[in-house]
């Protein structure tokens, strides 16, 4: 019986390594899955910071030109009074 619970014993030893060594792995691949999320969202986040950016600048560049026009119709405008004034034509 002495022989039967050493094996037992080794038997049981050996289970348990092998449980703890696969549940190192599965908690390693976690791991290694939480650090991809983590740097997939960090990516993810430069760029919408990056494309806000873009965005912001787009919008001022559409308020200036915007201006801009607003400008040159009222000049444009105010030739055509000009040029009905002298006589000419239109």
């Amino acid at each position: 019986m002495d022989a039967g619970t050493t094996l037992l014993g080794s038997l049981l030893a050996c289970v348990g390594v092998l449980g703890a060594a696969v549940v190192a792995y599965l908690g390693k691949r976690g791991e290694n899955a939480v650090n991809g999320y983590a740097g997939l969202t960090e990516k993810l986040q430069s760029e919408r910071d990056r494309l806000e950016r873009q965005v912001a600048e787009r919008d001022t560049r559409i308020g200036e030109l915007s201006t801009l026009r607003a400008a040159d119709q009222s000049e444009i405008a105010r030739l055509r009074l000009d040029n009905h004034r002298l006589g000419g034509a239109s």
